[in-house]
């Protein structure tokens, strides 16, 4: 890395997004891994998952070992610029729930059962 460490903002560091130019940034630090994305143990896509954003909690979500940190640092280009706010992702949408009613029957059921109970009632009085 140079002597003067480069800032980034969080524009910037989006639009390395790409295999070809790769960057990601963890715990505020920023990171070309474009050159590491074919030796990646976890494959390129883990990698692509988090292009040109915070990868801080993917990064700290798995174990990496004194060696996998020690690459990490050889690829730092960067630190993120003091006070840069990465943009939340958007609240998930509340829809309410819906609950489908049951909607009436004019089917057989809708008449068998009182007729049933009818003639329950008769056969009771009957032989009673």
């Amino acid at each position: 890395m140079a002597e003067s460490t480069k800032e980034f903002t969080y524009e910037e560091l989006s639009a390395h997004n790409t295999k070809k130019s790769l960057y990601i940034s963890i715990k505020g630090k920023v990171y070309d891994v474009s050159n590491f994305i074919d030796e990646h143990p976890g494959g390129e896509e883990v990698l692509l998952d988090v292009a040109g954003k915070d990868a801080t909690d993917p990064f700290e979500d798995v174990g990496h070992s004194d060696e996998a940190l020690a690459i990490l640092e050889t690829l730092l280009i960067g630190n993120m610029k003091p006070g840069e706010v990465y943009p939340k992702k958007p609240p998930a949408q509340n829809y309410p729930t819906v609950i489908p009613q049951p909607q009436a029957s004019s089917g057989i059921g809708t008449y068998v059962l009182p007729v049933l109970a009818i003639v329950v009632y008769l056969v009771y009085r009957y032989l009673a």
